[in-house]
């Protein structure tokens, strides 16, 4: 269970788990931690730690070159809201890839629809999130491909999606081409 912030506790407002809205996300109050709505369900996103952080960052870091190599479109970290359904944001994945033809205006505060992948670093308090809840409505969202990262096993499952279902296309390690 989601143990809200103290100044949200104190206000009248406290939708049940299920109910939440993106307009009642707005107003929890501004107190440094990130949250993510899903299917109606507030959760709150713990502080990533250091490895969580560094592979996220290696793997922005390769995948933006490629795509600015290429002139793909545009690679962002988190924290970025995406807006995939009305029960459905925000989510804020630790990376994602907007091709050239979906990219928003500059001036946008979130990204409202599927981009084209996303990529989520688990960690032991994420994993079930990461490999169940958000694969699902990645899924049924429509994102083109996810990719898991384990800094664990210092691997990568890609999926991609075929006939609206994900199939892993791989697993790939460090030393993999």
């Amino acid at each position: 269970m989601l143990k809200l912030p103290i100044a949200a506790q104190k206000t009248q407002f406290r939708p049940k788990q299920g109910h939440w809205t993106y307009e009642d996300y707005l107003r929890l109050p501004n107190d440094g931690r990130r949250y993510e709505i899903i299917k109606g369900v507030l959760r709150a996103v713990n502080a990533p730690n250091f490895r969580h952080q560094f592979v996220a960052a290696e793997i922005f870091g390769e995948l933006r070159n490629f795509v600015k190599k290429n002139n793909l479109g545009l690679v962002l970290a988190a924290p970025f809201e995406v807006h995939l359904s009305e029960t459905v944001r925000p989510v804020q994945p630790d990376a994602l890839f907007i091709c050239r033809k979906s990219l928003p205006s500059a001036n946008v505060a979130f990204f409202d629809g599927a981009p084209d992948l996303v990529v989520e670093v688990i960690s032991p308090s994420s994993a079930r999130i990461d490999r169940v809840t958000k694969f699902e409505v990645y899924e049924r969202a429509g994102i083109s491909e996810y990719w898991i990262a384990s800094p664990k096993t210092r691997s990568v499952e890609v999926y991609t999606l075929s006939g609206g279902e994900y199939a892993l296309r791989g697993e790939y390690t460090g030393e993999a081409q």
